[in-house]
C-alpha cells in the first residue's frame, strides 16, 4: 500500500478578505469577511474612508449597514490586540441599495385606493396602457389592464439575460464573451448583443426562443413570448395572503401584429422573481434549483441599476431612490419595467403604453405611476 502523507493545516490567512458582496453586484448592506487570527476589530472602509466597525469574537464576522447608492471598493481592516492593522484587497465596484429592501418573500394583497388612482391615471392616456405595481415589504399592489398583451420591444431582453445566466456557471466574469453581450444588451439595450446571446445558448435566435418561452411558462407567465430574434437596427403567481391578490385582467387589448409580445403583469413578476433570487428565494430559485444562483442574480441587478434611459420610471422620483429597469420601445408603443428602491423598502412598477400618443407621454405616465405607487406605499408603512 502506498502511505498517505498527512494533509498540513491550512496555515491561518495573514491578512483579511471579504467573501461577499463580490465585484460587479448590487449589495443590500450584507458584508462578511474572513479574519486573520489574533483580530480583535474588524473595520469597514468605504472608498477609503473608515465607515464602521465593531468588535471581532472569531474568524469571521458579518456587518449589516447602508451602504452608498453608487459604485464603490470596499476593504475591511483587522486591528490585533497589539493594534497592528491588515488589510483586505479591495473589492468592488459594489452597488448599495437600502438594507430594508433586502428580498424576502411576500403575498400579494390587492390596495383598492391605488387600483383607483392608476386607473384615472391609465384612462387619461391617449391609447391604451397597462400598469402593475407591488410593495415589495408588504406584498400590498394594484394593477390596471395587467394581463393585456402588447408589443414587447425590448422589455424581454431581461428574459433573455436571466436565461441566459441559467446557462452559464456562476456571474460572468467581466470582460467575458458574456459579461460583454449582456452589457451591451440591457445597458445599451442593443439587438445584436441580444440576437447573439439567444444563439449562444439556444444554438439560433430561434432556439434561444424556445428556451425563453419555456423558462416563462416554468414560471406561469403564460401573456409573453419571443418571436425569434431582434431585427438589427431596431431602437408562478402570487401567492395570496391577508386579503385579495392583486387582481390582473384586460380592460383593453390593442390589436397589433403577431410578435414578440408580454403583458404587464408577466414582466412586473418577473423583475420581482429577479430580485428574490438575489436573496436566494423565490420561483427562480425553487423552480430551477441551481441553475440560476443569488449571485448571478445580483450580477443582473447591477446591470440593471446602470441602464442608461432616464425619464421613464424615475422622471418624479425622489433624489434618494435608485431604478434598476429595463425599457422598451417600437413605433407603436412605449414601456418600462423595474424595480424602485428607496431607503425603507423596494417596489415594481410596470407600465406598459400603445397607440399614436406613445413618446414623451408615456415616459411622463410610466413616471406618474411609480410616484403614486411609491407615494402609497410609503403611506401604508408609517
Amino acid at each position: 500500500m502506498i502511505p498517505v502523507a498527512a494533509t498540513p493545516a491550512t496555515p491561518a490567512a495573514a491578512t483579511p478578505g471579504i467573501v461577499t458582496p463580490s465585484p460587479y453586484q448590487v449589495t443590500f448592506g450584507r458584508i462578511v469577511a474572513e479574519l486573520p487570527a489574533g483580530t480583535v476589530r474588524a473595520i469597514v472602509v468605504v472608498d477609503g474612508r473608515r465607515w464602521t466597525s465593531r468588535a471581532a469574537d472569531g474568524r469571521r464576522v458579518t456587518f449589516r449597514l447602508a451602504l452608498p447608492a453608487h459604485d464603490s471598493t470596499l476593504r475591511v481592516l483587522a486591528v490585533d490586540e497589539r493594534g497592528r492593522v491588515t488589510a483586505s484587497p479591495g473589492v468592488g465596484p459594489v452597488f448599495g441599495l437600502p438594507p430594508e429592501a433586502a428580498p424576502r418573500p411576500v403575498g400579494s394583497t390587492g390596495d383598492a385606493p391605488l387600483r383607483r388612482r392608476l386607473a384615472g391615471l391609465l384612462r387619461s392616456f391617449p391609447g391604451v396602457a397597462a400598469a402593475y405595481v407591488q410593495d415589495l415589504r408588504s406584498g400590498a399592489g394594484a394593477a390596471w389592464n395587467a394581463r393585456a398583451r402588447f408589443p414587447a420591444g425590448s422589455t424581454l431582453k431581461l428574459a433573455i439575460a436571466v436565461e441566459a445566466l441559467r446557462s452559464v456557471r456562476g456571474p460572468p466574469a467581466r470582460g467575458s464573451s458574456v459579461d460583454v453581450l449582456m452589457r451591451s444588451m440591457l445597458i445599451e439595450s442593443d439587438n445584436e448583443a441580444a440576437n447573439r446571446l439567444e444563439a449562444a445558448f439556444g444554438g439560433s435566435t430561434s432556439g434561444g426562443s424556445a428556451r425563453v418561452n419555456a423558462m416563462l411558462r416554468a414560471l406561469g407567465l403564460v401573456d409573453s413570448q419571443m418571436y425569434g430574434g431582434y431585427e438589427t437596427g431596431e431602437g408562478k403567481g402570487d401567492a395570496k395572503q391577508g386579503g385579495r391578490p392583486i387582481p390582473i385582467d384586460v380592460q383593453s387589448q390593442p390589436s397589433f401584429p403577431r410578435g414578440k409580445h408580454a403583458s404587464a403583469a408577466d414582466l412586473g413578476r418577473l423583475i420581482h422573481y429577479v430580485y428574490l433570487a438575489a436573496g436566494g428565494r423565490g420561483p427562480l430559485i425553487q423552480r430551477f434549483g441551481g441553475e440560476l444562483s443569488p449571485a448571478e442574480a445580483r450580477y443582473l441587478l447591477y446591470l440593471l441599476v446602470h441602464v442608461s434611459d432616464s425619464g421613464k420610471l424615475d422622471r418624479f422620483l425622489p433624489a434618494s431612490a435608485v431604478v434598476a429597469h429595463k425599457a422598451g420601445w417600437v413605433a407603436t408603443a412605449r414601456h418600462d419595467n423595474g424595480l424602485v428602491f428607496w431607503p425603507g423598502g423596494a417596489l415594481v412598477a410596470t407600465v406598459m403604453t400603445f397607440g399614436s400618443g406613445v413618446g414623451p407621454s408615456s415616459d411622463v405616465l410610466a413616471g406618474r405611476v411609480a410616484q403614486a405607487a411609491l407615494a402609497r406605499f410609503r403611506a401604508l408603512s408609517r
